[in-house]
């Protein structure tokens, strides 16, 4: 009896040796390389998390909205809000004289070339004049027709009603990008163009409030400023305002050489009527820009490509005068500074991501709502080396899908493709594999070199 039991030791004792030699030659074959790119922070907070949850307005602000739109009592206020927002965001860019010209110069050359392939007489003045009335016909009717916003009070209070929270939302988002990532910024100064309601001091006060002194406010609708210093008193005209030192102007400060620790920009370019207007705006900013500048827009394929017009901008082209000559760099969302990949393919998509936000408490509006954008943020130094070898930041583009011992992950790479990887603990090391679970989409990624890796190519 005593023997069968000493067998059945030694047995057991040789299965165990054999598992422990099988994961020996396991893990020889597929080396996981150890990086410590946590920073001692816990995988649900790696340094790549920069989602928000819920957010909402400062109790301050959000009571000083509500007591304006209660006083305008404007008519049908739910139903004109719908409206804007929907105009808003299935606005374009004006369509550029060049393209509206080489259009013209077409349909010109195709309706004489109709009317030569008719016998006889032809009145060549007569021709002409029809033709001409019949291009700018057809402009007329197939051309995108765009007209600049001009706000009044009343509009002004349904844009609150409409874009005060999503837009907060939004801002405070991008903002919390460099919070995280760059954690001894500390500014002092702002320049916000195109500050509409003044969502940009809200958020940066939420990020910043020990630091910024000096917040100056551009923006050239007279009735937007009014309702912008209203929202900052409470909409108690003899009340102080809630935060200090902010200013109101209708242009940017003229000299070239005060610039502000951050600019910003928040849903303006794609109000600005042409791509040279953009370009001269991009520069101007930049020009303002000591630390950080910051652009937001609707997340929609217009607003992306906004976006990357400004980007190339401030990345390939140079002013004749430059006061500052540190380098324009990429810090957020893009993981690299080559051509944006989502732009290469068809059919064209948006870099977009979204931020959940609790709304204005409006009737019929009290559920939480997901706010659409894209942004990007530029530094005024040299791009900086990650301080720790061997692992790289992808930006996932996309909601993450978690399986069953691994997760789908789309992402942007710092190579400028496009990727879908299937993360595993195996293949890619329990850590990255548990920052995968814990990241989302708008979230950055690490990608461990030398990891095996089971990727392919998006054709999105």
């Amino acid at each position: 009896m005593a023997s069968r039991r000493f067998s059945a030791c030694v047995l057991c004792q040789r299965r165990a040796v054999g598992k422990l030699m099988c994961r020996g030659m396991s893990a020889t074959a597929h080396p996981q390389p150890q990086v410590d790119f946590l920073k001692g922070e816990p995988h649900r907070k790696h340094p790549g998390v920069t989602n928000l949850k819920t957010l909402r307005l400062p109790e301050e602000l959000q009571m000083a909205a509500q007591s304006i739109i209660h006083g305008a009592q404007v008519t049908q206020l739910l139903e004109r809000t719908r409206k804007l927002t929907n105009f808003l965001w299935s606005r374009k860019r004006a369509v550029e004289d060049f393209t509206l010209r080489q259009k013209a110069v077409s349909l010109e050359k195709e309706l004489w070339e109709k009317a030569m392939q008719k016998r006889g007489d032809i009145d060549e003045q007569a021709l002409e004049d029809r033709i001409r009335k019949k291009v700018f016909s057809e402009l007329r009717r197939t051309m995108y027709h765009w007209t600049p916003m001009k706000y009044d009070e009343e509009l002004g209070v349904v844009y609150m009603a409409a874009r005060l929270a999503g837009g907060y939302a939004a801002v405070k988002r991008a903002l919390n990008e460099i919070k995280k990532r760059d954690p001894s910024f500390a500014p002092h100064s702002l320049l916000d163009f195109g500050s509409g309601l003044g969502t940009v001091v809200w958020a940066s006060r939420s990020c910043w409030g020990d630091s910024l002194k000096e917040m100056v406010c551009v923006d050239s609708s007279g009735p937007m400023n009014v309702l912008a210093e209203r929202l900052l008193k409470g909409d108690d005209e003899r009340a102080e305002p809630c935060i200090k030192q902010v200013y109101f102007r209708q242009f940017l400060p003229v000299s070239p050489k005060v610039q502000f620790d951050l600019v910003t920009a928040a849903f303006t370019l794609s109000e600005l009527p042409n791509g040279k207007d953009r370009e001269e705006a991009a520069f101007t900013l930049w020009r303002k820009t000591s630390s950080y500048l910051v652009l937001v827009e609707n997340g929609t394929k217009e607003g992306h490509q906004i976006l990357m017009q400004a980007r190339d901008t401030l990345l390939k082209k140079q002013e004749n005068t430059v006061y500052d000559f540190r380098p324009a760099s990429v810090f957020a969302p893009c993981s690299h500074e080559l051509v944006c990949p989502k732009l290469a393919h068809e059919p064209v998509t948006p870099c977009n991501f979204q931020q959940q936000y609790q709304p204005l408490p409006l009737p019929g509006r009290n559920n939480s709502q997901i706010e659409k954008f894209s942004y990007l943020i530029l530094r005024r130094t040299e791009a900086v080396e990650a301080d720790t070898k061997g692992v790289e930041w992808a930006r996932l583009i996309a909601p993450v899908l978690r399986r069953t011992r691994h997760v789908h992950c789309r992402v942007c790479c710092p190579n400028g493709q496009l990727q879908h990887m299937v993360v595993t603990a195996r293949k890619h090391s329990r850590d990255v594999y548990r920052c995968a679970r814990s990241s989302d989409w708008g979230d950055q990624m690490p990608i461990v070199q030398d990891a095996e890796e089971d990727v392919h190519s998006d054709s999105e």
